[in-house]
Order: structure tokens, then sequence, then C-alpha cells
């Protein structure tokens, strides 16, 4: 039953309630996130409600909170025991988007602008939703981003040792309704998802601009965006129809669903499939896509992919004259380990700062609090800049409409392949590639990078050739270890974050499992060679890359380990030619 806009509450109502501790309730960089039906057990998340508020710096008492997410299964849900348990533990003020729905970057511009205390997202990002799916929550910090490890480690200690938590027995609030009401003790504000996004949008681009390339230019460019059913649906209607002025045609899968209608919310050449045959079939010109909950990206054309570490290089190396937040100049530039290293030689040309730090974004959240960063990116389709402390998929989707409508007023009819061309002329190309292999069976995955550790450590490794099995190709091993980084804001150490062998040519391989998903591990293969051969620029990245494939195939006994002959997603550059890759095989469209 809704309640009524005044509930009244005394502290006599707070319930004590007695609880047992789960196992694994650990928080990464990505929250906490298993099966929905994981969550659903007695008590599961109202523990790590509690273990969150409690680890709130500073308590939980008289603080205000952003909440929200994409809107997948159980999210209602979560938000009615959020709202009960943060009623006990003295939470003055929540901040709440209609309907449980905001998106990731969206939470974070939120924090900022009004100044609160962190937000509570409900999300699993990319994963798949619905009942037999992933569900997750994660806590933001003051300044936006994600919790660093100091909290989240307290969070997990409180988790296992937890043995009651408090709430007030509030009646369901009504999410559908935006305005200011009373719930217990509790003050909720529930806000339009998209408004103060759009704005801060409209703060940070020229739309103008982009309005008069896409409707002042004959022929008129061909747009689409798909939000994969996930919460930039909105979003992307609020952008490309209510400002852009373009039609409902533009837009595409552009309602939350619980369950994502059935498919995989990560915007790769594999899962956003539909978005691909249509921007093929219909010679669309730019197409674009999000995630889940927003804060991945991908930037596709006819007959052109843009590649996550591409897309981060041209955007900085753009920046200054197509973007007006960035007109006053660009602090520094960032990328993950493995990402490759085009934003490096942008810097380098613009004599900017470029660091390489761990997967997570709170690494670069560190510098764009100190004033050392402005634009950053990570090969797993994360792209971003100082305006929040999260990755923003939508930001990055009209950082490159800007680009076009930028590089449209310097040479008429120039496309997303002409732009990737004139960067590679000018910066060299790095034909870069990443092989994903989801749920491995843990035991295996760690045994193979175990394995590659003791490789790693004899004292014959460095300097060996390493021979592809398919040529007479050699690389020579010039550098092998486990990627550290020493912050330098506040001198803390992250160890073990992926296994990397450079050769003596440049070219890279990298190892790394990912935990994100709720069951079982990812490795993450990545493959990166550099070349200033204008002859090559045009070529398959799969053809370059093939003997380094190779090698790290056979050098990490990957196959054996996995016991996987494929990857399920391979993220790489698309030919020239419209060739593309999904898995192992290779279709013409």
């Amino acid at each position: 039953m809704p309640i009524p806009d005044y509930i009244s509450t005394k502290m006599s109502d707070i319930q004590t309630i007695q609880t047992k501790a789960y196992s694994g309730q650990k928080p990464g960089t990505s929250g906490l996130r298993k099966k929905v039906k994981i969550f659903q057990q007695e008590h599961y998340t109202e523990n790590f409600i509690q273990a969150t508020l409690s680890a709130i710096p500073g308590g939980p008492e008289g603080k205000t909170l952003v909440v929200g997410g994409d809107g997948r299964y159980f999210s209602p849900e979560a938000v009615q025991i959020i709202l009960r348990i943060s009623a006990a533990n003295g939470i003055k003020h929540i901040i709440l988007g209609q309907n449980a729905i905001l998106s990731t970057p969206a939470v974070s511009a939120l924090i900022r602008s009004l100044k609160t205390d962190g937000g509570i997202l409900l999300t699993a990002s990319h994963n798949p939703g619905g009942p037999d799916n992933d569900f997750g929550i994660k806590f933001n910090i003051s300044n936006g981003g994600p919790a660093p490890e100091e909290v989240t480690n307290k969070i997990h200690k409180i988790t296992e040792t937890i043995s009651e938590y408090k709430q007030i027995n509030l009646p369901d609030l009504d999410l559908s309704k935006t305005g200011e009401f009373t719930h217990g003790p509790i003050k909720v504000t529930i806000v339009d998802p998209v408004t103060n996004y759009i704005q801060l949008l409209k703060d940070i681009f020229d739309f103008e601009m982009i309005k008069n390339w896409l409707h002042n230019t004959s022929p008129k460019p061909t747009v689409l965006f798909d939000a994969l059913n996930g919460v930039t649906g909105p979003y992307g209607r609020a952008i490309f129809v209510d400002e852009l002025g373009l039609d409902e045609s533009s837009i595409q899968n552009c309602v939350p669903k619980p369950d994502f209608g059935g498919s995989h919310p990560d915007p790769n050449l594999t899962y956003a499939h539909e978005l691909v045959e249509r921007v093929e079939k219909e010679n669309i010109e730019f197409g674009a896509a999000s995630d889940g909950d927003g804060d991945r990206n991908m930037i596709y054309g006819k007959g052109a992919f843009v590649t996550p570490s591409d897309s981060v290089a041209i955007i900085a190396d753009w920046a200054e004259k197509a973007i007006p937040y960035f007109k006053g100049g660009i602090k520094g530039l960032a990328r993950s380990m493995p990402t490759s290293g085009a934003i490096d030689i942008v810097a380098k040309d613009k004599g900017l700062e470029v660091f390489e730090v761990p997967t997570g974004w709170k690494f670069f959240g560190n510098l764009m609090d100190a004033g050392r960063l402005s634009i950053c990116g990570e090969e797993s389709f994360g792209t971003g800049s100082d305006h929040i402390r999260e990755k923003d998929g939508v930001w990055a989707i009209v950082a490159w409409l800007s680009i076009l409508a930028a590089a449209n007023k310097e040479k008429p009819g120039c496309g997303i392949n002409d732009v990737l061309m004139q960067h590679w002329k000018k910066y060299g190309r790095s034909f870069f590639s990443r092989y994903d292999y989801e749920e491995c069976e843990s035991e295996g995955a760690e045994a193979m990078m175990d394995h590659l550790r003791k490789l790693f450590a004899s004292s014959d490794f460095v300097g060996t050739e390493l021979k592809a099995t398919s040529s007479e190709t050699s690389f020579k091993v010039a550098e092998a270890d486990d990627f550290s980084y020493t912050d330098p804001i506040d001198g803390s150490i992250s160890k073990k974050q992926g296994l990397y062998i450079k050769f003596a040519d440049g070219s890279r391989i990298i190892f790394r499992l990912s935990g994100t998903g709720s069951s079982g591990a990812t490795v993450r293969l990545y493959v990166e060679k550099y070349s200033k051969n204008e002859a090559e620029y045009g070529h398959d990245a799969q053809d370059g890359l093939k003997p380094l494939i190779e090698v790290a195939l056979s050098v990490s006994k990957l196959k054996e380990f996995t016991k996987r002959d494929k990857p399920d997603v391979i993220t790489d550059s698309l030919d020239l030619t419209g060739k593309k890759h999904n898995g192992d095989e290779v279709t013409k469209e």
C-alpha cells in the first residue's frame, strides 16, 4: 500500500532484528554482485545495507544519500529495505530516482551537485538481469565516486560478524511520484532521473553545434542510439529526441526493463548485435549503445567500429576544440593498464601528464580530485572525464557527436572512419584486441595465473624468444611482471593488478581475472601492437595480431587450464571493409 505524504515515527518504533552473518559479502570497486536469489535470502540484503550504513565515514547519523539504480529485477524491494534500515540508523534525507531509476553517472552527478554524503547504487552494471540473473549494491562516497578500499574493507569486516540490524517497519513508499515526502523520520525527495544529468551535459557540450550538423548538413547524417533495454533509455530519448530534435527512429530499446528484455546489456559487437545489424543494413552513419547502468559505451558506424582505446585517445585529441568544457585546457590524461597506449601518444604530443593505473575507476577519481586528470578511459568500453567520478557512457556518445560536428565544420562529409584515419596518420595506430572467457571454473583460471607467475619468476624468461605457432614470427621478452601501482596522491600501493609481458618491439600481452560476474571467473587476455606503417592502418586487427595471440595462448596454456577452445567475446577493431568479430567467428556484413 502506498503511504500518505506524512508518517510519524517515534524512536520507540526502531526494531532490532537478530540475524546471522553470511560469508562472501566482500564488495569490490563495483560493489557486491550476486545472483538475485542470493540477495533474496532472509536478512541477506538487510545485513549488507546495515554494514554499508555503519561503514559510512563519520557514521550514518544526519547524513544525506542519493539512491537509485538501473531498474533491474529486485530493485524496488531493495529500495524499501534501504528506506526502512536508513530510518532506524539516523539517515536524515534520501534523494531517490523516480521508480528507483538513476544511471550510475546520474547518481555521481547528483551526489556532486547536491553535495550529499554519498549514494547507494542498485546495479550489476552490464550483467544480465531478471530473477535468475544478477543484482548488485554499491556505495559511492561524497566525491561521487566508488568507495575506496578502506570503506569497502570496513563494510566486509562488519558483514563477517554482524548479529543484528536496525529497522523501522515502515509501509512501502510509492516510488512513482516525484516530490518531497516525510517517510517516518526521513525526508525523501523523489526526483526525475533525467533532469539534473541532462543539464550537466548541456553545460559541458555545444548542443547547438551538434544540432546544426545533424539538421543543416546535406544529406542529413543518420543516427541510431540503443539503450539495450537498460537505464539510459530515458536519457537517450531526452538527448536525441527532445534536445537534438531527431525522430523516434533514432533510438531503440529505450524503455528500461527489469530483465533487460532477456538480453545481455553490454555494448560490444557481440551483445549489441541488433544495433550493429541495423547500422550495416540501413547504412547508418553514427550508431551508439550504452549498458545496463549507463557507464559504458560503444561507438559504431557503417563499416566503422571505434575501439575504446582509440575512442578515449581521439576524445582527448579533439576535446579543446570540440567540447566547450575543455576550452580552458586539459589537466592530464590517464588509462587503465590493459588499455592500449594510444592516449599516451596524444599526451606526449600535447605535453600533458599521463597516468597508467589499475582497472577500477576509483584510481582515476584520486587524480581528478587532486586536479591532475581531465580525461580517461578503460578498454572495457568505459570512458569519462572529471565532470563526475564515474565512467559515463552517454557523455562519451555526446563527445563523439561533438567531434563529428566539429570535424564536419573543417571538412564537410567527415565520418567516423575519416576521424579514425586522420588520427592514425598523425599518431600511429595501436592494434588492440581483448578476448573474454566468461564464467570459467575459478580453480583452473587461478592455476593458469599461478603457472604464469612461476614462469615470470624464472631467471631465464626475460630474453626468451616466443614463437607463433603458424608462422616464423617470434617475439623477444623484454619484461614480465605483475602490475603494481603506487598512487601518486595518497601513496597507497595496489599489487597483483594483471600479469603482463612486454616484448622488445613494444608489443604487449596481458592476463587478468575479473570477478565482476556473480559466478565463476572471467579470464581476460589483451594483446597490443603499435604501428607507424600507414599501409597497415586499414587492416583488420585480428590479422595483424594473430602471431601475438598465438604466443599468448601458448605461453599461458589457457586452453588447457580453462578447458575453453574459444572466447565468448572478442573486442577489437573493425577493418575498413566491414568485417566484425563475434566470439571466434568472423562474419562479413
